[in-house]
């Protein structure tokens, strides 16, 4: 029998997709400030699992579902074989909306029009837990080892322009960046090199510019804490929870919230890009 969930669906009033962010920011901080500090772990986990989703659309799964792993569409499900269980409420994300748009100029029919946008929907995804049916195919994972995501963040960090060394000199501190540089102490498991890297690397990508004179170390130790806690997650190390009183940094102020979470996101996002680059070739190949 056919579900009817996509009926369950309340429909908001229309928002923009900076109105989304800041609710679902607001909704943030008045979860933190209620001590629910699991809240913090839930957005930055989901940064980790949907790190090509735009950054409104992480706050949006976060806020509506903190447990989703994997989300679709109703139909997009279907087509997997499985279904959207009866009563379960879809979360609300920004779609784009793109139409072709031919040039007006006379010209080659054969000329493919260019695609345009001209704004965006709300439309509803489901998380795997809230449908039933055929199990998915298992993605390789990594459970507690680094495996070939180590050598691909190398690849990046030289690629960024950024020397790497060893240095036993800068103990007891695991991991040093000095702006074109990193250094780490030797000895470290392949876990916890790969999180220092990760951590001093976010330093280098946000940290380097304008925004260091514009932040507090406290603030610029907690967003690479944050990215490393993201791309460590993303590549199924084992992580502790994040931060519980990252919030206090921002003594409850939306603006610098959404401003520090849209630079962990972007960072995050272009460092586990680069380190699922092959696979998602792959999938793209096997498609």
């Amino acid at each position: 029998m056919k579900s009817n969930a996509s009926t369950t669906q309340q429909q908001p009033q229309r928002q923009t997709a900076q109105e989304a962010i800041a609710a679902n920011v607001k909704a943030l901080i008045e979860q933190l400030e209620q001590g629910r500090s699991e809240t913090l772990t839930a957005y930055l986990s989901a940064m980790a699992s949907f790190h090509r989703y735009s950054f409104g659309n992480i706050l949006s799964i976060a806020h509506h579902r903190p447990d989703a792993t994997h989300v679709a569409g109703f139909h997009t499900w279907n087509e997997l074989g499985r279904h959207v269980m009866k009563g379960q409420k879809g979360i609300p994300i920004q779609a784009p909306m793109v139409v072709a748009k031919r040039d007006e100029k006379p010209a080659d029919r054969s000329d493919k029009a260019a695609p345009r946008l001209i704004g965006f929907r709300t439309v509803y995804v489901f998380d795997i837990a809230q449908t039933e049916g055929a199990e998915l195919p298992q993605p390789a994972t990594v459970s507690g080892e680094v495996g070939g995501h180590r050598d691909r963040l190398v690849e990046f960090v030289a690629q960024q322009g950024i020397e790497l060394e060893y240095n036993e000199r800068i103990a007891p501190a695991q991991g040093v960046s000095y702006g074109g540089k990193i250094a780490l102490l030797p000895g470290q498991s392949k876990a916890e090199e790969f999180a220092t890297l990760v951590h001093e690397l976010a330093h280098e990508m946000l940290h380097r510019a304008e925004r260091r004179a514009a932040t507090t170390k406290t603030v610029r130790e907690t967003e690479a804490e944050a990215v490393a806690f993201i791309v460590s997650r993303a590549v199924g190390l084992n992580t502790g929870s994040a931060s519980a009183d990252y919030i206090s940094l921002y003594a409850g102020n939306a603006e610098l919230l959404t401003e520090s979470l849209a630079v962990i996101q972007q960072a995050s996002a272009s460092i586990l890009d680069a380190l699922f680059a092959e696979e998602t070739e792959q999938l793209a190949q096997a498609s």
